[in-house]
């Protein structure tokens, strides 16, 4: 399983933008699909995800802002981010997972810089 994200760049303070990531390998639906970010300094954490079922969550300082999605037909999972703060500036990365025989096999992307500035 592969991941490719990209969308990232540099936007000012209330802008929006939207990160892809396109999974090969295996149907995006098939797996758990999360959005991480990792700032200066700071420990990687979950921003959104996405299950293999749908369902969606975030962390709290993104609810409200942030979106993600998945379209099966394009095996593409999204985060769309609205109103950017300062503090969202991060490498954000997508990550896929799933579990075969009670096994997880847990996958990253590359990684794609968000930087929210003025």
């Amino acid at each position: 399983v592969q991941l490719q994200a990209s969308g990232g760049g540099l936007v000012q303070p209330g802008g929006s933008l939207r990160l892809s990531c396109v999974v090969s390998g295996r149907i995006v639906s098939a797996n758990d699909m999360g959005w991480y970010r990792q700032a200066p300094g700071k420990q990687r954490e979950l921003v959104a995800a996405i299950t293999s079922g749908g369902s969606t969550d975030y962390a709290e300082s993104v609810k409200g802002r942030f979106a993600v999605s998945r379209d099966n037909a394009k095996n593409t999972v999204y985060l769309q981010m609205n109103g950017l703060k300062p503090e969202d500036t991060a490498v954000y990365y997508c990550n896929a997972r799933h579990k075969v025989l009670g096994v997880t096999y847990e996958y990253w992307g590359q990684g794609t810089q968000v930087t929210v500035s003025s």
